[in-house]
This record gives structure tokens, sequence and C-alpha cells, in this order.
């Protein structure tokens, strides 16, 4: 807990030179990511957090008259090793009560986004998510019966996200499925939000493309190993695994007992699996080949025009080697903040209110990611989704996917 104590303070220090010379509250716009730090997500938020502090970095921490302030919040607990629901409703709390704060960028996971949304819907702050893909948190008739108006206690829109949702990429999944001449599929999932909630639109729009599911069942996070279903599923014979789910919520434990067992020739996860965590849970010599990862977007190393610009200022500030590439999710981090910096010159106010209305008018942005707006329920109108491979232990892009 010291730890992050000292990496906020730090990266607030970092941000606000003004601040030492007596800069006046009311001219600082605070920031607020809440992320899970703690726990093998680690790595992938880290760039996550790097992506937004390069944006920070490009305006030198100004927006006009105003000084930009971040703070890096975990919303992970030690006894959890991954996002703790108490942790991230602190984490809103916190953010409400401090009047300095006009956006919060999060969350990582959509059943995280759950949380914390009524909280900042009540306060009317911005809350723009690099991640959380669920589709029941935007749009209505795609989750359950009263979502989303139950995350919007106020009525208004207040979150955005700038990842196509998981309605998107589950559908376009099977049919890479399919494509790949996959006729009978086993569906797992992990019991939470987003694995369940992908892996039920896999398994319809499967269904409607005549792939047989052999089986669908929730897994135990928690359970050392997965070899008796493992076996059980080697005695069903399926061309294809499919996980919705996380790295770590034992992507990587099922992958190595499939492939243990010898299990299916084709296994399949969802973007959050597509972290190297994934391949070092796993195992390289358990997925080469044989693990197939959807993503909604393009691997940092095929982004092109601000995005190709993104990756060579990244990996120029973060000192990574030629053959280093940011995490998937790194540029979402940047554009999350970045979007939120082109709004804040355009607000009438500069307060939450002004703020959260100048991102709601976002249109034809040209960012990282290409050209794109929010759409009426905080959605992007982006819509491009990869499909990548695993060859000698790292990812590799193979195709855009519903195209």
């Amino acid at each position: 807990m010291l730890k992050n104590i000292a990496v906020v303070c730090l990266l607030a220090f970092a941000v606000t030179p003004a601040m030492a010379q007596g800069e006046k509250p009311e001219k600082v716009l605070k920031i607020i990511s809440s992320l899970p730090r703690t726990g093998s997500a680690n790595a992938q938020t880290t760039t996550m957090v790097n992506g937004i502090q390069l944006a920070i970095d490009e305006v030198n921490g100004k927006v006009g008259d105003y000084t930009i302030v971040y703070e890096d919040m975990d919303d992970a607990s030690p006894q959890r090793g991954n996002w703790d629901p108490a942790v991230e409703a602190q984490n809103a709390n916190k953010a409400v009560r401090d009047e300095s704060v006009i956006a919060y960028i999060g969350t990582f996971n959509s059943g995280a986004s759950k949380i914390s949304m009524p909280v900042l819907n009540k306060a009317g702050l911005l809350m723009i998510s690099p991640a959380a893909t669920y589709p029941g948190l935007t749009k209505p008739g795609k989750g359950e019966a009263n979502e989303p108006k139950i995350y919007r206690p106020t009525g208004k829109i207040n979150f955005f996200r700038v990842v196509p949702a998981d309605d998107l990429q589950g559908f376009v999944a099977a049919e890479w499925a399919k494509d790949m001449g996959v006729k009978k599929v086993y569906i797992l999932d992990d019991r939470e939000l987003y694995g369940k909630g992908i892996a039920n639109v896999f398994e319809n729009h499967a269904k409607e493309l005549g792939i047989e599911v052999l089986g669908r069942e929730g897994i135990d996070p928690k359970a050392s190993n997965f070899k008796s279903l493992a076996t059980k599923i080697k005695a069903a014979a399926p061309d294809m695994v499919y996980f919705g789910g996380t790295t770590q919520n034992s992507a990587g434990q099922i992958a190595k007992d499939l492939h243990t067992a010898n299990a299916t020739p084709k296994f399949m996860v969802p973007d959050g699996c597509f972290e190297k965590a994934f391949i070092e849970a796993a195992g390289a010599e358990n997925v080469n080949g044989s693990a197939y990862i959807t993503f909604g977007g393009l691997p940092a190393d095929k982004l092109t025009g601000r995005g190709a610009e993104f990756r060579a200022n990244y990996k120029k500030k973060y000192n990574l080697k030629e053959n280093e590439e940011p995490e998937g999710y790194a540029v979402y981090g940047y554009e999350a903040c970045k979007v939120l910096l082109d709004a804040i010159p355009r607000a009438k106010t500069k307060d939450r209110a002004g703020i959260l209305q100048a991102v709601s008018e976002t249109k034809n942005y040209n960012g990282a990611l290409g050209i794109w707006s929010f759409d009426e329920n905080g959605d992007t109108t982006n819509t491009t989704m990869s499909g990548n491979t695993v060859e000698n232990g790292e990812f590799k892009f193979v195709k855009v996917l519903g195209k």
C-alpha cells in the first residue's frame, strides 16, 4: 500500500510543476484512474497507466490555464489478487468527494464498472473506460432487463468507453471459428460479468452458424487445476474450446491442462487474455499455434496514423526494445485520456458538468484508434476487431475480423 501511495505522489508531482509556485486550487483539474494494479493484471494496467501519463505529458500537464493532476488508483486487493468490489467502491466514493476530480478513467473489469457507475452517475462525474466491454453497461436489450438503467440513477449518461463492446467481439469470434472449420465447440466461462457475457454472445451466434455446442459450464477461477474438466472435454471431442474470461481467472491453467490432456486442437479466448501474462501462465509450449485470441482493436504494431505515432512515442518514452510492444490496452488508456483532454477546451464550464457535456459531444475525433465518435449510449463508433494467435511465445496478428 505504501508503494502505491508513493507512485501516486510521484505522478502528481510530475504533472503539477505550478503547484509549488502557489497555483490556486480552482485552476487544477484532477484525473483519477481505477485499475487493478495488484496481481497478474499489473503488467497490462501498467502500460495503460503509461498511456494515460503519455497523453498528459504531450500537453505538458496543462490545458489552457489549468494544471492537470493525475492519480493512479488500484482497485485490486492482495487478498484477491484481482479487482475487489469493496476497493472499487472505495475508489469511486473517494473520487466523488474530491471536488477537483473531473474524470474517472476506468474500469478494466466490467464487474468493477457495475459497482462504480451508479456512484459516479449520482455525482455527475465523467467515467471513461478503456477496457470494460460488457454490453449491458451501455446498450439497452443487450444485457439484463434493467440494464443499463440501473447504472444511471439520474437518467443521464456519464459512462463512455473507447473500446468496442462484447456483443461485437463475441459475434466475430464465432464467425472466425466457423471460418477455421470448427464444427463442434465446448464453451467455458469464468462466471463473471465479462466472461459469462461474452461467452453467451459467442454461444448464441455459434448456434446460428450451425456450430454444435457440446457443453457449456462455468469454472471455479480459484481451482488449482482443471485436469478432470480437461478429461471430460476430451471425451466430448470438440474441434475447439472457447473460454469466456480473463487471464486472472485461470485462462492459462485451463489452456495448460487442455494441452496436457490432448483435449482439443484449438483454444479461443477473448481480449481479457490479450496480454503476455496469459502466455506466461499457460506456458508458451502449450499455446503456440493452438491459442486464438480476439481483441477489440489492432495490436500496437498494426496501428496507423496517430496510432503509429502513439506507438513510436510510447516505445521511446518507456525505453522499449525494438522487438517489444506496448500491451494491447496501452493505446486505450492513452485514447481515453486524450479524448478527455481534447474536450476540456470545448467545455463551457471547467467543472464536472461542463466537461461531461463536452465529452458527450465528441464527434469524428481523430485519434490513435482512427476517426470515431461517441454514440447516444456512450459507446465508440469504432468497430475494428482483430484475430491473433501465439507463435514462438509471442502474439501474432492473423487478420481483421468482421470484414
